[in-house]
């Protein structure tokens, strides 16, 4: 059988779910024979075809091969045999066919330039080497000449030509200056493939002494430098324009032509003023996508790795404003030869066939030559097992004698091929290369590749199984490849496990253990997300990682694919990366990348640094005329943020030195800006750049413009007429600012007259003030004022008139006919006649009543009080007078207000209020608190308003679960400030309203509480009652009365069940708090009782039933209750009767009885 070296083949299982065993026919690609096993030699390194070498080092010219025995090596030099032994510069490495020679002692590169070529033999064949051509590298001096200076005119065409020195390499061409720094290039001026440098029209500023051609030579790292080129470009004031023409290429047409693989480089450069622009088209074809490229500002059209379909003809077009011309360059794409089928290594078993095949191509089509062992196989001995088809040898029945080497050279005028192939004839059993029990770890649902190397002749055939006692492998899963892998395309976790890969032949058999171990995956669930920053913040980047709990990740960051740069600023903990200080730089991609031994993931996220713009620059003014200018400017960096709009600022040097003004805005894609100007102003202007976050800093102030004087072209504004005087005439303006004179000697020509007379205008020119004063005027006559501005240049447009008025003086009439209307205690109207216009002399501001109060009508005793004024705008005659006070005396008159004064007062007018409910009494405090009694002490109301006629005292009582007692009503003299209630329940609490009354009705009522003192005997009686109930017996008479009670009231709630009904009246009606509710006019009662003083909480729903019966629902028979302090008690049928929860019977108002609930031990001997 026959073994091939081929590309791997993925073969599948088919559908029949067949054994999946590999029939080989051909040897495998990377199938390598083992160096234990005998072999022809095969070359595994040599120097390159065209090999320039560095006249300065020593020659090394590689030649390595292997084979079994080990090769020995020769060289032939030129076509001849190369005796290295005889000479002594020449050595060869041991077990090696590399020379060395060693010229940085003695001897010359070019002694040893020659063809050489290397030979590796042993007793199955010999296999050669390329020829190698040696060339040592030369970077000969540029030849001295001597450079005329260049003297052109402005807009003229030139061309510096550099012609570099022959150099091998050729140099790479470049041009400096004398401070070595490069000469800039434009779509004007460029440098061509050749060298030369193009200038398409020249301009002032190219005019230099030091245009100077470097060479550089890589090889020996040699910099070669032309004589300078002094240049000189003479202004012209007019330069003509003209088309377009063709510095090189020359003519309409050219041809070029190419090599397949290399790049295609073609050139146009134009001349023309305006600078033409290049613009390049392929005739009948597309130029393609991705392998052309456009070089020197679109002057350079390459393509990349050009084939022959790339032949045609491509045109280049230069355009200005004033025509075109174009130039079509021919391409032909020639080829040197290249491989479609090379010649492969065959490895057969004694009797087998086999084929060697070498196919290749080029333009022109190559020539295919044998040899065998390095010498045409048309002089080799022959084989019968051999036959010769063209590119093709075909053996047949091979034995042992027909290994050797084949040598297969294809040619043409372009270049050469050679390849080696050998065929070596063994018998050899199966062997697996593969290292025995190998490991592979595999992230699940990823392929999974096990190797099986293996080696045999004639080819074994492979199988796999999976177990120890596993069948051969029949699942449509997995993927046979001929070098003998086994592939899973998706692994899982019941993948893992062992396999056994198995290689037979007819000389026997050999296998192999595989383990395979799934992982999970390595995934970032956090990746680090889009952020924008403004300079000088800190951003922080979020990078969580899960992975199999078996392997151990490694977390890194790049930036644009980079290590991150080692700056403090960068700080990397477990799952975050934190950038501080952010600056520009730090812009870009910044990467998360985790790492096991088996895979790697990861995410991406882009920092924006992004700020206020950087100031606008370069700002220049054009179009310079006396009232306009036009203003451009070139925009500084955005910083990430998009320029929205520029804000124009001016100052006026003049005028305002350093105080810059608001000009215009523009939007943010415009550079220019129209801008209106004034007369007699010296200009500077300055631009802001705006974006989202801000504006940026000012740019540098323009030059400066003055504009020329013209008369100016407004008016000064707020005129006004006013008299400061009865008989003058103040006229008063704001003046207008230096930007607004528009020229000097700024002066205001002031104009006026009477409005109603028929004088003619009197006129006074003043200059550096903004008021003049007019004397001798009739005191408030109307005047018609303008005011002109006027400067060297002329007056401004006449002036718009203003009416004003001469000085005021005191009103000479007071209002008449005055008199008052009372509306209530506290309110009164004020009626008048107006005061005749012309009294008024001057502006009505309004009218004004003084009024104050004289005597109290309660005591009628005169005392002043202060008078209070209350002014009334515009010709009103009338108004109120609010807040007055009730049964008072008052006095008022009326006067009349203009801008100088106010008139004479009119008579007085006297008036009363009437009476009024008076306030609450000053005080009230209760004094002497007895067993049953307390006294009151109070202060009259401290504004009674009227003539006090009594006082009203209410009180209640108190329980302790603060629910309200009957309310008692008593009527008090006036004269009275003390008062003493008897027959009061003892230590009871008591609330008391108090307030006094006038003929207009009540007052405010003023509330106080008190107790009466407690009774000592009965409070020594419980205390020994108390003590009583310590002893045992009264414990277990209190457990008897306890149970007894439980028996009748379960008695009762039988009786109850049967239709029995105890309706249990109520002692006394609840009563109102005055406080919350008004008190009732039939039966004076108040509403629920609420302390606001004390905030002491009421039980809300303490009331019983209007009907006066007890609700069930308000009873509670908790037992536990009775031993608290409630009050209960038995009724006659032998029912309890009580209040739970906090509420009681209420007792009658009558007699003195205590509301206080008694306490428990009273309850107890009460039933007893």
């Amino acid at each position: 059988m026959q073994l091939k070296i081929m590309m791997p083949k993925k073969k599948h299982l088919s559908a029949s779910r067949a054994p999946l065993i590999l029939f080989l026919c051909q040897m495998i690609s990377a199938l390598e024979v083992p160096l234990d096993l005998v072999q022809p030699p095969t070359i595994t390194q040599q120097s390159p075809k065209d090999y320039i070498i560095d006249p300065r080092e020593n020659i090394v010219i590689q030649c390595e091969a292997k084979g079994k025995p080990p090769p020995s090596f020769s060289w032939t030099r030129n076509g001849t045999h190369f005796d290295i032994d005889k000479d002594p510069l020449v050595t060869m490495k041991s077990g090696s066919g590399t020379l060395t020679v060693n010229i940085m002692s003695e001897g010359k590169a070019e002694t040893y330039e020659g063809v050489y070529q290397c030979t590796a033999r042993n007793e199955r064949g010999a296999a050669i080497s390329n020829n190698i051509v040696i060339r040592p590298s030369r970077s000969p001096l540029w030849t001295k000449e001597k450079l005329e200076r260049i003297t052109l005119r402005n807009g003229q065409s030139l061309v510096l030509p550099c012609r570099p020195p022959v150099g091998l390499p050729p140099p790479i061409i470049f041009w400096m200056d004398n401070s070595f720094q490069r000469l800039p290039q434009s779509e004007r001026v460029s440098q061509g493939l050749n060298g030369d440098l193009y200038f398409s029209n020249v301009l002032p500023e190219d005019t230099r002494e030091d245009y100077i051609c470097y060479a550089r030579f890589n090889h020996t790292q040699t910099i070669q430098q032309k004589q300078p080129i002094s240049v000189k470009v003479i202004s012209a004031k007019s330069h003509r324009e003209r088309p377009p023409t063709f510095l090189t290429p020359e003519g309409n047409a050219s041809r070029k032509e190419e090599l397949r693989g290399n790049v295609l480089s073609l050139e146009c450069i134009a001349e023309g003023l305006p600078t033409p622009i290049i613009y390049w088209i392929k005739e009948d074809g597309t130029l393609p996508i991705n392998r052309t490229f456009y070089r020197n500002f679109k002057k350079t059209l390459q393509i990349v790795q050009v084939t022959e379909a790339d032949s045609g003809n491509y045109q280049c077009i230069a355009k200005n404003a004033l025509g075109a011309i174009h130039h079509i360059i021919s391409v032909t794409v020639k080829a040197a030869p290249y491989w479609i089928i090379a010649p492969q290594n065959l490895v057969l078993s004694p009797g087998e066939d086999g084929t060697l095949i070498c196919r290749a191509n080029g333009n022109p089509k190559p020539r295919i030559s044998w040899l065998l062992n390095g010498v045409p196989i048309e002089i080799a001995p022959d084989d019968p097992s051999r036959k010769i088809d063209g590119d093709t040898i075909i053996f047949s029945n091979v034995q042992e004698r027909s290994s050797a080497v084949y040598q297969c050279n294809a040619s043409n005028e372009y270049g050469y091929l050679l390849a080696n192939a050998f065929v070596n004839v063994l018998a050899e059993p199966p062997r697996i290369l593969t290292s025995a029990d190998t490991l592979y770890q595999v992230i699940a649902n990823r392929p999974a590749l096990l190797d099986c190397a293996f080696f045999g002749s004639p080819l074994p055939t492979i199988e796999w199984f999976k177990g120890a006692k596993g069948s051969a492998l029949r699942e449509d899963i997995y993927v046979l490849h001929e070098n003998g892998t086994l592939e899973i395309p998706v692994a899982q976790k019941d993948s893992t496990g062992t396999y056994t890969c198995v290689a037979r032949n007819k000389l026997g058999m050999a296998k192999n253990d595989i383990h395979l171990e799934i992982k999970d995956p390595t995934r970032i669930i956090k990746q680090p997300e889009y952020a924008v920053v403004q300079r000088g913040s800190t951003v922080s980047f979020e990078c969580i990682v899960k992975h199999d709990h078996t392997l151990i990740p490694t977390v890194m960051w790049l930036k644009d694919h980079r290590e991150l740069p080692s700056d403090g600023r960068f700080t990397v903990d477990k799952d975050h990366l934190v950038v501080a200080d952010v600056n520009d730089d730090d812009g870009g991609t910044y990467t998360c990348v985790a790492n096991t031994t088996l895979d790697n993931v990861s995410a991406s996220a882009v920092l924006s640094v992004v700020d206020v713009p950087n100031p606008p620059f370069d700002l220049e003014l054009t179009d310079q005329l006396d009232r306009s200018v036009q203003l451009s400017w070139t925009p500084g960096d955005d910083n990430n943020s998009p320029i929205s709009k520029f804000i124009i600022e001016y100052e006026d040097a003049m005028h305002e030195p350093g105080l810059w003004h608001h000009q215009t805005e523009v939007p943010g894609a415009q550079t220019t800006a129209q801008l209106k100007l004034s007369p007699y102003v010296n200009y500077s202007f300055r631009v802001m750049a705006v974006n989202s976050l801000g504006r940026s800093l000012p740019s540098e102030a323009s030059e400066q413009y003055l504009t020329k004087a013209a008369e100016p072209d407004k008016n000064p504004t707020a005129v006004e007429g006013l008299g400061s005087e009865p008989d003058n005439l103040v006229i008063t303006w704001k003046p207008l600012n230096g930007f607004e004179s528009n020229g000097p000697g700024l002066q205001y020509k002031v104009s006026w007259r009477q409005k109603d007379g028929d004088d003619e205008w009197t006129s006074m020119v003043v200059a550096d003030v903004s008021k003049y004063i007019v004397s001798g005027t009739p005191t408030f006559v109307p005047y018609l004022i303008k005011v002109q501005a006027l400067n060297d240049a002329g007056f401004a447009p006449e002036p718009a008139v203003v009416l004003g008025h001469s000085g005021e003086d005191l009103p000479m009439v007071a209002p008449g006919n005055v008199h008052v209307n009372v509306v209530n205690s506290t309110l009164a109207e004020v009626h008048w006649d107006p005061v005749p216009l012309k009294s008024i002399r001057g502006h009505l501001q309004g009218y004004r009543i003084y009024y104050w109060k004289a005597q109290s009508s309660s005591t009628r005793n005169r005392r002043h009080i202060e008078k209070k004024i209350l002014t009334f705008q515009g010709s009103k005659t009338h108004g109120m007078l609010p807040g007055l006070e009730p049964f008072s005396h008052y006095t008022l008159n009326v006067r009349v207000v203009n801008g100088k004064g106010e008139g004479p007062a009119s008579p007085d007018r006297v008036f009363n209020t009437p009476e009024g409910v008076p306030s609450a009494p000053s005080s009230l405090k209760i004094v002497n608190p007895t067993l049953d009694s307390l006294t009151l002490e109070w202060e009259p109301p401290s504004h009674p308003n009227g003539v006090l006629t009594e006082y009203t005292l209410k009180y209640q009582p108190i329980n302790s679960t603060h629910e309200l007692g009957p309310l008692v009503d008593l009527k008090i003299p006036a004269n009275k400030t003390r008062w003493t209630l008897k027959n009061l329940n003892f230590s009871t609490r008591y609330k008391f309203y108090f307030y006094a009354q006038t003929a207009a009705g009540s007052g405010n009522q003023i509330t106080e509480e008190a107790i009466t003192t407690v009774d000592e005997g009965k409070m020594a009686m419980a205390s020994r009652q108390v003590d009583i109930a310590t002893q045992g017996w009264f414990i277990g008479l209190m457990c008897a009365v306890a149970l007894l009670i439980l028996i009748l009231l379960i008695v009762c709630f039988i009786r109850r069940n049967k239709g029995g009904k105890y309706p249990v009246k109520e002692k006394e009606d609840a009563h109102a708090d005055p406080e919350i509710q008004p008190m009732k006019e039939d039966d004076g009662t108040f509403g629920e009782y609420s302390d606001a003083e004390d905030h002491k909480p009421l039980k809300k729903g303490s009331r019983t039933p209007s009907d006066r019966t007890v609700k069930k629902e308000d009873s509670d028979d908790s037992l536990v209750d009775y031993g608290e302090g409630v009050n209960g008690q038995f009724n006659e049928d032998g029912s309890f009767i009580g209040q739970y929860s906090g509420k009681k019977e209420k007792e009658p108002a009558e007699g003195n009885e205590s509301s206080e609930a008694p306490s428990p031990v009273n309850a107890m001997n009460s039933f007893v």
